[in-house]
């Protein structure tokens, strides 16, 4: 007797080495060794499951960007390949963006220039994150830490 292969629903919707996405509703989960193609995909995947979500392409754009900076600071402290959970859901109030890495003890410290400092070559994501998600937190895990970051969705007028 033949059995058509029915997916699990815990079976991700895209695996490969290092790469474990499962998609959901509102946006996704990523398990991913922070690779620069990796890193190039995730950016992907962020800004099409939140525009697929119902989010403003400009709102869309603003996540992918905390995302990745978020990404790239792990990369910076833990080195290429470092393992990172990164998670993002679209509700009709914010966009969460939150990003785990296994260095519980790194904790993020801005640079002492100021953003604006045009000779500065690094240093301006946290300010990134200062505008863009204003509030976010740092909450050690029993593995690592969590970065997370709400984007506030703008509201709707009335009709």
């Amino acid at each position: 007797m033949h059995e058509d292969h029915i997916r699990p629903p815990h079976e991700p919707e895209i695996a490969a080495c290092g790469f474990f996405l499962v998609p959901r509703p509102d946006g996704f989960v990523l398990h991913m060794s922070a690779s620069a193609e990796h890193v190039r995909a995730m950016r992907s995947h962020v800004f099409v499951a939140l525009a697929s979500a119902g989010a403003a392409e400009e709102l869309a754009e603003a996540a992918r960007l905390v995302a990745s900076e978020l990404v790239g600071n792990v990369v910076r402290l833990c080195g290429p390949w470092a393992p990172v959970i990164v998670q993002v859901a679209c509700s009709d109030d914010r966009i969460l963006v939150q990003v785990h890495d296994p260095e519980p003890s790194a904790q993020p410290r801005r640079h002492p220039e100021p953003p604006d400092n045009a000779h500065a070559k690094k240093g301006r994501g946290l300010w990134i994150l200062d505008v863009l998600a204003p509030g976010w937190t740092v909450d050690p895990t029993p593995v690592g830490k969590q970065i997370t970051c709400v984007l506030p969705r703008e509201q709707r007028a009335a009709t």
